[in-house]
């Protein structure tokens, strides 16, 4: 409680509220809640409560995430709200070196947060024991099943028998993940954060615009836009980093994130985005899982998301701890089905925005490969 105040926190959301008393009591719990929520410590702070009363240095808890950056971000969380506790964390996921998770392991920790592929590995070479684990945590489970994670999860599963708590976070309820809680969750408490409506704190509109002149309006945008921290998705990591070397070109301070980084140029970028090194960061969907950088005040969607719950899941990137933020979607005609779908989810009308003095009416401008590219090929002559 000391630390909690130290940190400035004053009043539970609503999903803390909801949970923090079911997980005291040692219920399992299906929490359905988008990002930005603050489930994070409604999961953590009973945990940490729980785990500083017992013995230490034995793996207790394990909380699995789908991305890295979630996982240092959920690690962060707890050494911060853990200082007071004497609990030892650790991060687990690949892409670096095994050598410094492998120390912390045989020293001793009590609270593990892992990406499933490196957990899997540590299990199987006998690093990690979880014959006294108490609480297994799954956090963006539906993530997890879009990048493949499930069979992973099964096999991890049967390392973890022995575990007394299962708490399953989702932004998403697919029938897989539905079946998977069937499986794991013993009599749950159910909360449910309304994950189809965007966060109240966050603004939303559409920007009707031709495909060819997406970057052109992107620029007059961000000309008249007084923003600190701006999240850009696309729908592609190609276009991701063409279009990052083209705001710094322009002489923005921007990166980006996508899937072509090593571990350390990603880490690297989220850090400069959050200390505000960089005023942009250009991301695709799969590498901006786990962001969360309170102080983002605009996200951009340079590329339409497919689904409505992809939509909220992005614009719910701002607006987060109670702050406001702006998020502003690119549409072209063929995104129409799209939208539609996504006003009859969220039960109204989308506003639409034009910028006064933008030329909505410009040509399409045909560069040099374009043009390489439309020359008919030429049969060569028989030598």
């Amino acid at each position: 409680m000391s630390q909690i105040e130290a940190m400035g926190y004053e009043t539970p959301t609503p999903i803390q509220k909801m949970a923090i008393p079911a997980v005291m009591q040692g219920k399992d719990v299906m929490g359905l809640a988008q990002t930005g929520t603050g489930k994070t410590a409604a999961f953590a702070l009973p945990i940490l409560h729980r785990l500083s009363e017992g013995r230490k240095g034995r793996i207790r808890a394990l909380i699995i995430a789908p991305t890295r950056e979630l996982a240092e971000q959920i690690n962060d969380s707890l050494t911060d709200l853990g200082k007071r506790t004497g609990l030892k964390s650790i991060a687990i996921y690949g892409g670096v070196s095994a050598g410094k998770q492998v120390t912390a392991l045989k020293r001793g920790v009590d609270i593990v947060v892992a990406c499933p592929g490196r957990l899997l590995d540590h299990l199987e070479n006998g690093l990690v024991d979880l014959s006294r684990l108490e609480t297994l945590v799954l956090d963006e489970a539906d993530h997890m099943f879009d990048m493949g994670f499930l069979p992973d999860i099964r096999k991890i599963l049967t390392h973890a028998r022995m575990r007394k708590q299962t708490l399953l976070f989702s932004a998403t309820m697919p029938k897989d993940i539905q079946k998977l809680a069937d499986d794991i969750l013993k009599n749950p408490c159910h909360i449910e954060i309304d994950h189809t409506q965007p966060l109240e704190t966050v603004e939303h509109a559409l920007f009707p615009i031709a495909p060819h002149l997406k970057t052109d309006l992107l620029f007059e945008l961000l000309k008249s836009t007084d923003a600190r921290s701006i999240l850009i998705f696309t729908r592609t990591k190609h276009r991701a980093k063409a279009l990052d070397q083209k705001l710094q070109r322009n002489g923005y301070k921007a990166t980006s994130l996508q899937g072509n980084l090593p571990q350390n140029k990603r880490q690297k970028a989220i850090e400069g985005f959050r200390n505000g090194t960089f005023q942009i960061m250009v991301a695709t969907d799969i590498a901006a899982r786990g962001i969360d950088i309170s102080l983002i005040s605009h996200v951009i969607n340079y590329d339409m998301p497919d689904t409505p719950d992809a939509y909220t899941h992005r614009i719910g990137r701002t607006g987060r701890a109670e702050r406001s933020g702006d998020a502003f979607t690119f549409v072209t005609g063929e995104d129409a089905g799209t939208v539609r779908v996504i006003e009859q989810k969220m039960g109204g009308k989308i506003k639409r925005l034009m910028i006064d003095g933008f030329n909505y009416n410009a040509p399409k401008k045909t560069d040099v490969y374009e043009k390489e590219s439309r020359r008919p090929f030429r049969r060569r002559k028989a030598s």
